[in-house]
């Protein structure tokens, strides 16, 4: 009846709420009360020690050589059945930025819009580019996204028309979550990036491509992507994830200082999409 925080443990549950008083380590036995909120905002603000501390916490928990959770009265009460459970979106959400993460990606919607001759814009090599979304359609997959009606050009040169759009187009993504916050006017450089990313969650932005390409020039997308934005409940910690590192593409020209680092950054994570 009440959202609560969980970890995945195969097709279980662990609800946080219940083990709160677990997390006994020096920087989480004053701040269990993180573990007790309906979201993982006031947890991901703690930092990274703090989100190490409570990974290192579970593991010993939950190891094969641990009897904590042995008991199954004591189980009954701790885990949930995912099959069972309402899922809801894993933070709240405050504000979003939609980037172009890779040469191929930046390529392919470039053709699409300026064709083969002209897809990258020449600011793309030397920083990263994006805008800002808005973060009130974002919603948990599986939630149904409503076709949307706007103003498109579908003969160049004629007067456009408003119906619903035609180009329907969504976008195998994923997203990262970050914490602890900054103040107004504070930089993080690309070196200290990877205290803030908490872990990386599945996402599908909806784009209504044909209203996109009439009202995109020259301030960026507009109605055309506020339709919705879909992602998982379940965040991948950035730790879970550190198996599947692989070296950092190669950059020319070189980076400016400030946007460089040494952290390898690029995961081979291999995924599908199915159309129904």
């Amino acid at each position: 009846p009440d959202k609560k925080i969980g970890v995945a443990i195969g097709d279980q549950i662990l609800n946080l709420n219940a083990i709160a008083n677990y997390f006994d380590g020096p920087l989480l036995e004053s701040k269990q009360d993180v573990f007790r909120r309906d979201c993982l905002n006031d947890f991901m603000s703690l930092g990274r020690p703090a989100w190490l501390e409570a990974r290192s916490k579970l593991q010993e928990l939950l190891s094969a050589s641990n009897h904590t959770f042995q008991d199954p009265k004591i189980r009954s009460k701790i885990f949930v059945a995912q099959k069972d459970a309402i899922m809801h979106l894993p933070a709240k959400i405050g504000d979003y930025t939609d980037f172009y993460s890779s040469l191929n990606h930046a390529t392919n919607v470039g053709i699409m819009f300026r064709g083969k001759e002209n897809p990258l814009m020449p600011n793309w090599k030397y920083l990263p580019v994006g805008y800002h979304g808005r973060a009130s359609s974002i919603v948990v997959s599986g939630t149904p996204i409503r076709r949307p009606y706007g103003q498109t050009l579908p003969v160049e040169g004629a007067a456009p028309v408003f119906g619903p759009c035609r180009l329907m187009d969504f976008e195998l993504e994923v997203a990262f979550f970050v914490g602890p916050s900054t103040n107004l006017g504070d930089t993080v450089p690309a070196s200290k990036a990877y205290e803030h990313i908490f872990g990386m969650v599945l996402m599908n932005d909806w784009s209504a491509r044909d209203i996109q390409k009439w009202e995109y020039v020259p301030l960026g997308p507009f109605g055309s992507k506020n339709l919705g934005t879909t992602i998982s409940p379940w965040i991948v910690t950035m730790e879970a994830l550190d198996a599947f590192k692989v070296p950092n593409m190669a950059q020319d020209p070189e980076p400016f200082p400030y946007l460089q680092h040494k952290e390898s950054c690029n995961f081979d994570i291999k995924l599908e999409v199915d159309l129904k």
